[in-house]
């Protein structure tokens, strides 16, 4: 989930925003120019920028979203992938994946450019996992 938000377009900019305003504060305080107020300011809006989309964004998602809670099974077949517990089943043609990408911890499927899947890799076996990267990868164009 961090690696989502980290990626979007928004938040980049904002980073990038937060990283010009400290470093050039930090250089006009530095040189005497101004006084430490600004440069203080910056790191603060660095520290919970960092904080908030690190720790605080992911962890109010995980809390709000039923589906994060829930347990599943996810089935990669050559036409289709199908996700399946309890209360149902759905299957996705690869066609409807606009993108993935791959996290340490997930695959993220995207639907659209604000709406994805997230597949944990803890349940997939380390001699299934190549395998599953490769028809991920095969099927899906990668960002």
């Amino acid at each position: 989930m961090r690696f989502h938000f980290i990626a979007q377009k928004e938040i980049r900019i904002l980073f990038i925003v937060i990283i010009l305003f400290d470093l050039i504060s930090g250089i006009l305080y530095f040189t005497g120019k101004i006084h430490p107020a600004p440069f203080l300011l910056g790191a603060v809006i660095w520290f919970f920028f960092l904080i908030s989309f690190w720790y605080l964004m992911p962890g109010i998602v995980y809390k709000r979203s039923e589906t994060f809670r829930d347990t599943f099974t996810i089935y990669f077949q050559p036409a289709y992938i199908a996700l399946e517990n309890n209360k149902g089943r759905v299957e996705w043609d690869w066609k409807r994946f606009l993108y993935f990408f791959e996290s340490p911890h997930f695959f993220h499927l995207y639907f659209s450019e604000k709406s994805f899947f997230l597949v944990p890799k803890d349940n997939v076996s380390p001699d299934d996992l190549p395998a599953v990267r490769s028809l991920v990868s095969s099927r899906i164009k990668s960002k």
